[in-house]
């Protein structure tokens, strides 16, 4: 029977043994695994805010840059684009910006802006994605009298006003997307981090 008992032991502790190393084993595998889910540096960069010095932009112009592999604007309105925005409202498809997914809710206003002066938009059609030229003229030719300046997408006809907002009638379905941001100071503004009201 003595016999018997120390056979229990050894298969006990090489069970124990096989228990620990397939353990140990199982961590070797699970670690760099469990790593890979990770975004990759790139990654990491591409969804990185980006600062945006608008010290030298002057009124009217636009600021071209690239937030999340996306073209992205900062627009200096002038004060009469400022005004002009009050005047379309009845031209536009959503003029109170109610699709709230387009914009944080500290752009839900009428520039759909931080400060009127500056608008932050992504520069992508929310049609089918090409990207709308930047129209400040006003009332040129080809765009009609009405025309208060804003964006062209030449891809389909979609007009945009310059606060981002589609007008009605048009392939478009929804506003530009204002993305996060947040300035910095009076001249910087970093987007993609959304720090609320000025």
């Amino acid at each position: 029977m003595s016999s018997e008992g120390v056979d229990l032991k050894k298969r006990r502790f090489l069970t124990a043994s096989t228990a620990v190393v397939g353990a140990v084993g199982v961590g070797f595998v699970a670690v760099p695994f469990i790593a890979s889910w990770n975004p990759s540096e790139r990654a990491k960069a591409l969804g990185a805010p980006e600062a945006a010095d608008i010290s030298n932009l002057e009124p009217g112009a636009l600021l071209r840059l690239k937030w999340r592999g996306k073209v992205t604007w900062v627009v200096r309105r002038t004060e009469q684009n400022i005004a002009d925005l009050k005047t379309l409202d009845g031209d536009l498809a959503d003029p109170n910006s109610d699709v709230e997914t387009q914009q944080p809710a500290y752009a839900r206003n009428a520039t759909r802006s931080i400060k009127p002066e500056y608008a932050v938009l992504i520069g992508i059609c929310t049609h089918l994605g090409c990207s709308p030229a930047h129209r400040p003229e006003v009332a040129p030719a080809d765009l009609g009298p009405d025309w208060k300046g804003g964006f062209f997408c030449a891809c389909h006809g979609s007009r945009f006003d310059l606060a981002g907002r589609v007008y009605s009638g048009v392939p478009a379905p929804t506003n530009l997307v204002v993305p996060p941001h947040q300035y910095l100071s009076d001249d910087v503004i970093l987007i993609g981090v959304d720090g609320g009201a000025a």
